[in-house]
């Protein structure tokens, strides 16, 4: 296993790390995706350590706390060897303080979510989401207060607007606060818009990013294809609604240039895909979710090789698409392959 810095950070991660929305399976969507046990947790824990797997993230939303509960047993009497990531904002309930980064809440959620993984602390601790109601100062300082009493050791974001996660960073800088080590983001061969703003800033502001749902939110498993529908039995069918868009003529595009390489390489076409990933620049984690053993294994199968630079090539063409304003005159000026190795 390849291990990487997390941006800026000491903190050292995996190449491929394990994402627990499988785990607990509470409610129709959660549900949908996975109803791990704490054995069948343990079992695959016990795979992802083989190989190298030592970061594994989760949240307090996923299952309504299930999943940090099965988490949190599935580690026990081996905390030392893991690092465990949670993420909060979202909201867990129906009152004014069951959602959001307010101060109370968060230190409310830190406990919680404590209590619920057996644990003294949290590695990393990442908002869910942008809270515009909260003062960027209250978040800050409270994170602060956080990683001082030893809580959380490290603090980042998932799914922030540029602006706003620049904002963070300055307000740090401002007080001598810690800054934000980590973003955890949507990015995959179908899904591209981190280039254009979010990875530039990444890349100056020492933020590592933590790549959720690489296949596509299961698009590119190589099940689906020109001539192969959502099969039966697919979570798709029950959370599509809630993916990122993706045209048709996109994805099959995107499946051929896969398939090809897939045949190239006698690799898996989810293989290719996380393999993909792994060389872009900013890109500290890639957080893989397996509902059973042998999807797990086969992503685990992503390390350990390398694609050409003209499969490589290949693969950026087929999926790459026309950023919107402000972005499309530097795509066109320069092209991404020159701006690339500044952004590394």
């Amino acid at each position: 296993m390849d291990y990487r810095q997390l941006g800026s950070s000491g903190l050292r991660v995996p190449a491929l790390s394990f994402g627990t929305a499988t785990f607990g399976g509470k409610g129709a969507f959660f549900g949908a995706w996975g109803q791990s046990d704490a054995a069948e947790a343990r079992r695959l824990l016990d795979i992802c350590l083989d190989a190298g797997v030592t970061l594994f993230d989760t949240a307090d939303v996923y299952s309504d706390g299930a999943s940090e509960e099965v988490l949190g047993a599935a580690i026990k009497g081996r905390r030392d060897a893991v690092l465990v990531s949670t993420k909060t904002g979202l909201p867990m309930g129906d009152g004014p303080q069951d959602w959001g980064a307010s101060r109370a809440r968060l230190l409310r959620a830190v406990e919680a979510s404590l209590r619920r993984l057996g644990t003294d602390h949290i590695d990393l601790l990442q908002l869910h989401a942008y809270d515009a109601h909260t003062p960027v100062e209250e978040l800050m300082a409270t994170l602060d207060r956080l990683i001082a009493a030893g809580k959380v050791r490290y603090a980042g974001v998932s799914n922030y607007p540029g602006w706003q996660l620049m904002k963070a960073q300055a307000v740090a800088d401002r007080h001598g606060w810690p800054r934000l080590v980590a973003h955890q983001v949507y990015y995959s061969l179908i899904g591209r818009a981190y280039e254009w703003e979010l990875m530039p800033l990444a890349a100056d502001q020492g933020v590592g990013a933590l790549v959720w749902s690489p296949l596509g939110w299961g698009r590119l498993t190589g099940k689906i294809g020109r001539d192969r529908p959502i099969p039966a039995g697919s979570r798709l069918h029950d959370t599509a609604a809630f993916a990122p868009p993706v045209t048709e003529e996109h994805l099959y595009r995107v499946v051929d240039a896969l398939e090809a390489v897939a045949a190239e390489t006698g690799r898996s076409v989810p293989q290719v895909a996380l393999n993909w990933l792994f060389r872009r620049p900013t890109v500290a984690s890639v957080i893989i979710g397996a509902r059973d053993e042998a999807q797990l294994r086969d992503n685990l199968g992503a390390v350990g090789w390398a694609l050409s630079p003209e499969q490589i090539a290949a693969l950026d063409a087929a999926s790459e698409e026309l950023p919107p304003y402000p972005h499309t005159p530097y795509r066109q000026q320069e092209g991404f392959a020159r701006l690339a190795p500044r952004l590394v």
